[in-house]
């Protein structure tokens, strides 16, 4: 990827595009900007992907991968769409922080503790998402099997579940969380840049919030996703949030998979 400067033209420099390829997102539409996408992500959830499941007879976890792909695929196209209105050619160029900064020994050094970071964090912090989730959202309509890794296999055969997670790897393992930090780092979070030291902070307290479809997560997403995104704010390189998201949901689902598929589950 490369850090093109998007020139603006008279077809851009007025209206939305104009407002979107601006070096400066005001705070209220860089607030919609973030949760609109996790809303639609709710809305193709309940409209297509949790319809779709229960006539195949499938897992939630796949219908919230249909979801996720309704929504996080055509963002990607906007962004090169975004991209050709800049400079003209199909592009990432409306993004920032993809200059490669950092040499790659200091960007593994820094991605690998984070990696870290993020799984243990995301496992000791079970608990308090389980606490949040029967004492403050018992009442959201798609919490079955939530809390627990293997709460939504019951009652569905091995072989749907083998299916399910090799279906899913690809997409919640690393293409989604790929699109995300595209589109939440590398074109949202620069352009929040006049906040200072508040921007990640805001990129990670909206993030989380983006995320609607498992609320009881909010803190305990915030506090592990937050050092990734501080030091791509800081280092201005992208790669950073990218290495740790995509280097755990990977990670995690490939672990997953081989367990569902061993039979370990």
């Amino acid at each position: 990827m490369s850090n093109n400067s998007v020139i603006p033209t008279a077809a851009t420099r007025n209206g939305l595009v104009g407002r979107l390829l601006s070096e400066r997102h005001s705070l209220p539409l860089s607030v919609v900007l973030h949760l609109l996408p996790g809303a639609l992500v709710v809305a193709a959830y309940l409209l297509i992907g949790q319809p779709f499941i229960r006539a195949i007879h499938y897992p939630t976890l796949l219908g919230w991968a249909i979801a996720l792909c309704l929504v996080l695929i055509p963002i990607l196209l906007g962004l090169l769409w975004l991209g050709r209105r800049g400079d003209g050619r199909v592009s990432l160029g409306a993004l920032r922080y993809t200059d490669r900064p950092l040499p790659r020994g200091k960007l593994m050094a820094l991605v690998g503790p984070l990696i870290v970071w993020m799984a243990v964090l995301s496992v000791v912090t079970g608990p308090v998402n389980r606490f949040f989730l029967h004492h403050f959202f018992g009442w959201v309509p798609f919490t079955s099997g939530a809390g627990s890794f293997t709460g939504f296999m019951n009652g569905y055969s091995h072989s749907t579940m083998v299916v399910t997670m090799l279906v899913c790897l690809p997409l919640t393992g690393v293409s989604l969380p790929l699109i995300e930090e595209l589109y939440f780092r590398g074109f949202l979070l620069p352009r929040l840049a006049h906040l200072g030291g508040w921007a990640p902070v805001a990129s990670a307290i909206l993030f989380s919030l983006y995320h609607f479809w498992t609320p009881w997560v909010f803190v305990s997403r915030v506090l592990f996703m937050f050092p990734g995104f501080w030091l791509a704010w800081r280092h201005r390189d992208i790669r950073v949030s990218i290495g740790m998201h995509v280097g755990v949901t990977s990670t995690m689902a490939a672990f997953g998979a081989l367990a569902v598929v061993l039979n370990l589950v």
